[in-house]
């Protein structure tokens, strides 16, 4: 053949090429193969048992696994699973409602739920109360910001922030909070509501439900007469800066229902930056005041109450039978306490004046302490309480006991007793012990508010009632819900006629009559009789708290207020010149006359 013939014939497979003698082999094999009638069968080589049995157990495997995973997700997590499909497919939405406010007696609003906006990275507040402009720009660019959002928010506004703090308290956004805020924080907080909203697969809303509806939080009325409380703390303030005092509480109660009228602490702080963001700064600055405006004095508060105490002692007195009204003791203006170990010596308990001969009702008025020296620890041949019943009446007005008052942080007051002293100090309990508590010094600690209470029930003639302030609860359409009724402590523990020579005394007070030291004539300029009892605490060092409880009309009274000035320097009278202004204003003007809700 030619070399052209055999190009021809050539057959290319995976790079090798067929020559023409291997196609005749071919020929001949398969020529050989029908010869002996082998043609087209196959070699066949059997598959071993190993290879068997290994292809097997894979196939049993993948299905014992395919079968436990089934297992896994239909039967142990089925029910998880179907919740969390639930849950993908559908979203609850919190739907919130506005928290309750406050109103004065007259419904003047003192609290307002003013909108808010925050910003929330990862779950914490990034910045709160966010003003206009930068709400605008973190709008703009809120997707630079992963993990972060914009919500909606209230934060409690409050009228004349530093009038009313210490009553009304503050809500934080935190949650923290005083006051009434506090107190009545079930009250007023509001109930959620939610909507279901029903996803598609990839998230975009289909429907929404309403599962429950929100519920707007419930507000306060108060027996609160929100321009006596202005006009109170506006003249308080005045005379503590004009003193130069530490400062000062005043509390102003309707001594028939227990009503808190008014109740101011000074100084005061605007409660304002509580709810709407406080500034380390400002927090460090409040923290550092000396003058701890934070506390409120008149709830907290625990003072000496010196001559403040004498009525309560003249009706333990009285009760006690120990003197009677119309017996005088003379007053020389001090008393000569022998030593018990040597007569030779004596300690001198000193009178701020000479009074005379002197029968409880001048004593009262012109608040002679010789003369309760005597009927307090006994003097010469009069007999007098001693501690131990002291202390039984003083209990009995409330004054080691807590009022109950619908506030937080009540103090609770402190009358020292024989037992205390051994205890505290490792000493016996001498007489010039008991002369002091006779008058209110010494170891003695009681709140402005316990004061208030207590002579409160010798205004209404023998009712210890419990101070309130809230005296309604009603909705969001101003429908009541809940009346707070007068709630008596006790009453009948004091003979009327007991009570009505101390109220005679107190009112001599202010008339002056048979009493020419009487320590509250300035009163007899009021528009109403009144009936009062000052105090004087000394605390050392020249200073002293002046203390002045007054109650009015004296025939049927409709209020009763009581004005602590703390840490007075020297002799000044301050308490009693600030009730006087208080309560011409009080009488004077149409908010004063009428004491009644409408």
């Amino acid at each position: 053949m030619s070399k052209y013939l055999l190009d021809k014939l050539k057959i290319k497979k995976f790079r090798r090429e067929i020559e023409p003698n291997e196609i005749l082999m071919d020929a001949l094999s398969l020529k050989k193969e029908k010869e002996i009638g082998i043609t087209g069968k196959k070699l066949e080589v059997p598959i071993s048992q190993g290879i068997f049995r290994g292809v097997w157990l894979g196939i049993l495997i993948l299905f014992s696994v395919f079968f436990g995973r089934t297992f896994q997700l239909q039967i142990i997590e089925g029910k998880t699973l179907s919740e969390q499909s639930e849950k993908n497919q559908f979203v609850v939405k919190a739907v919130g409602a506005e928290r309750g406010v406050i109103y004065d007696k007259n419904f003047n609003q003192l609290i307002y739920n003013k909108p808010s906006f925050n910003f929330i990275c990862d779950g914490k507040i990034a910045m709160e109360n966010i003003d206009h402009e930068t709400l605008l720009k973190l709008e703009t660019s809120l997707k630079e910001y992963k993990g972060c959002k914009i919500e909606n928010n209230t934060v409690r506004e409050y009228f004349s922030g530093p009038l009313f703090s210490h009553l009304i308290g503050y809500l934080r956004q935190t949650g923290q909070s005083s006051g009434l805020e506090q107190y009545y924080d079930e009250i007023l907080a509001p109930k959620t509501g939610e909507l279901r909203i029903k996803r598609d697969a990839i998230g975009n809303p289909m429907s929404e439900e309403i599962v429950s509806m929100p519920e707007s939080g419930n507000s306060l009325i108060l027996w609160l007469d929100s321009g006596l409380q202005e006009k109170i703390a506006n003249s308080l303030e005045e005379t503590i800066n004009r003193v130069g005092a530490n400062g000062g509480a005043a509390i102003a109660m309707d001594p028939k229902t227990g009503g808190i009228l008014a109740l101011t602490s000074l100084p005061s702080f605007d409660n304002n930056l509580f709810s709407q963001g406080l500034t380390e700064d400002e927090w460090n600055a409040l923290q550092g005041d000396r003058s701890n405006p934070l506390f409120n004095r008149v709830v907290s508060g625990r003072y000496l109450t010196g001559s403040i105490i004498k009525p309560l002692i003249a009706l333990a007195a009285l009760q006690e039978k120990i003197i009677s009204p119309e017996k005088e003791l003379y007053c020389g203006g001090s008393i000569n306490i022998p030593n018990p170990w040597d007569p030779d010596i004596f300690t001198i308990k000193k009178d701020w004046d000479i009074h005379g001969w002197s029968d409880m009702k001048k004593a009262i008025a012109e608040s002679c302490n010789v003369y309760f020296y005597t009927i307090g620890g006994g003097y010469q041949d009069q007999k007098g309480l001693g501690p131990t019943k002291i202390k039984e009446y003083l209990d009995i007005f409330g004054w080691s006991s807590l009022t109950g008052i619908d506030l937080p942080e009540e103090a609770q007051g402190f009358i020292p007793d024989k037992e205390w002293k051994k205890k505290e100090f490792g000493q016996s309990w001498w007489d010039g012990d008991t002369y002091n508590l006779a008058i209110g010094q010494g170891f003695l600690l009681i709140s402005p508010l316990e004061v208030i209470t207590s002579l409160a029930a010798v205004a209404n003639g023998g009712k210890l009632i419990q101070p309130q302030i809230v005296r309604q609860i009603v909705d969001s359409s101003k429908n009541i819900i809940k009346e707070f009724e007068t709630k008596l402590i006790r009453e009948n523990f004091i003979d009327p006629d007991n009570l009505q020579i101390v109220r005679e005394g107190m009112r001599q007070a202010v008339t002056g009559q048979n009493s020419p030291h009487a320590s509250g004539v300035i009163l007899n300029s009021l528009p109403v009789a009144a009936a009062l009892k000052t105090g004087t605490a000394e605390i050392g060092a020249g200073f002293r708290h002046n203390w002045v409880t007054v109650f009015a009309p004296y025939d049927d009274p409709q209020i009763i207020l009581t004005v602590l000035i703390e840490k007075v320097d020297g002799d000044q009278v301050v308490a009693l010149p600030l009730a006087r202004e208080i309560l011409d204003w009080y009488f004077s003007t149409p908010r004063g006359v009428d004491n009644n809700v409408r």
